[in-house]
């Protein structure tokens, strides 16, 4: 089995369910909406400080 990127994971699990858009995310993370697009889409992977703020 491949391992799952995380942004799929937090698609997935949280923002698809509680139908939260990126961008409201991005608002409630305080993070660009391009970025939180970026992580969900696979195309960057979460840093420490990212972790921090998902936690």
């Amino acid at each position: 089995m491949a391992p799952v990127h995380p942004g799929a994971l937090l698609n997935g699990l949280y923002l698809e369910p509680m139908e939260i858009t990126i961008t409201q995310a991005a608002k409630n993370l305080g993070i660009a909406r391009k970025t939180l697009s970026q992580l969900v889409n696979g195309h960057m992977g979460i840093s420490a400080e990212m972790a921090i703020r998902l936690s």
